[in-house]
């Protein structure tokens, strides 16, 4: 399996330069915001200190894309704002992009917009793959019909990673189509998130001056203050229940995708994420896997991977969703669980 990391600005200790070079054989895409540019997480950097961090992303991005990796540039905020279907914003997505394919040649656009995909798909015709967010939910094959003639590929609703009936269905309609079928491995977003909406817009509308209530929003994700309000191996169990997958069953994905995508972006331990994955083996707290993590919710817990049953995987991907009835989730959180403190 390969895969598709998130860039970081360098940091003291590490970079996705060198990650991609650690893991070379396994990274295949390194998938990016630009700058002050907006997506579906905070921007790089502020407006004031652009043309700097623009000059170390290109320089990185360069070494990146000399190693044979592909290049996506995500344009996936959930709002634009008045400008949405405005001249002006396809004016500055086409010259970002324009600037960006000659910079460092980037081979795909992630877009939460029809506009912004049909715009792209005007001006670059297929020197520009443009793909669907996650961010859409795409569940279904008539929302793929519905986008079909201006995006080349989606990414699946992370409700769907679990559900293999739904995932061969939109894999046959993509391979019938000459379309790409992508998925998101670790998102840290509780299944069918009431949130979610609210939460992309409250950062497609933030930015660093902005006065934020961190208690009342729960940021970097309000759904996890869901979590906070239940008692402990229920929020377990219901983190349990989520839409991620853990590193040991990524194999069972290899029929449906050539390429997974992995949340690290905004990860602090970004390189143990993706280590994880590539080897297919995780010894360490589940809570810490995702993005965003769960850990800060439960603090002094441990989920421990290692304590996993065996029919895990098995039972998860054929969830009725009757949690009340099953209460199978509720039994392994607390086998799983360790008490540090």
């Amino acid at each position: 399996m390969k895969y598709s990391i998130g860039y970081r600005l360098p940091g003291e200790f590490d970079n996705t330069v060198s990650i991609c070079n650690d893991y070379k054989d396994h990274i295949s895409n390194v998938y990016f915001s630009f700058a002050d540019e907006k997506s579906g997480r905070l921007p790089l950097c502020e407006s004031s200190k652009k043309e700097n961090i623009k000059n170390i992303q290109l320089s990185e991005l360069r070494q990146i894309k000399d190693m044979g990796k592909t290049l996506t540039l995500l344009l996936n905020a959930n709002c634009y704002g008045e400008e949405a279907v405005s001249l002006s914003l396809k004016d500055h997505i086409i010259t970002l992009c324009k600037e960006l394919k000659n910079c460092v040649d980037i081979d795909r656009v992630t877009t939460t917009s029809p506009y912004i995909a049909e715009s792209i798909k005007e001006y670059f015709k297929d020197d520009i793959h443009i793909t669907a967010s996650v961010n859409m939910r795409i569940a279904t094959i008539k929302a793929m019909e519905q986008l079909s003639s201006i995006f080349d590929g989606f990414y699946v609703a992370k409700e769907c990673n679990r559900t293999f009936e739904s995932l061969n269905e939109l894999r046959n309609f993509c391979n019938e189509n000459g379309k790409k079928l992508s998925l998101l491995a670790n998102s840290g977003c509780l299944p069918y998130c009431a949130y979610e909406n609210f939460h992309d817009n409250l950062v497609a509308h933030q930015d660093f001056s902005s006065v934020i209530d961190t208690t009342w929003s729960g940021l970097p994700s309000p759904c996890h203050r869901f979590l906070r309000s239940m008692n402990e191996n229920d929020a377990l169990a219901y983190f349990l229940g989520g839409t991620w997958i853990r590193p040991e069953d990524i194999t069972a994905y290899e029929n449906f995708f050539d390429e997974i995508k992995l949340a690290t972006r905004m990860h602090d331990r970004a390189r143990m994420v993706i280590s994880a994955y590539v080897r297919g083996k995780y010894k360490g707290n589940l809570l810490d896997l995702t993005e965003p993590s769960f850990s800060k919710d439960f603090k002094g817990t441990v989920l421990d991977n290692t304590l996993a049953p065996k029919d895990f995987f098995e039972k998860v991907s054929s969830c009725t969703g009757n949690c009340e009835k099953c209460g199978y989730c509720k039994k392994v959180a607390k086998e799983m669980t360790i008490k540090i403190y």
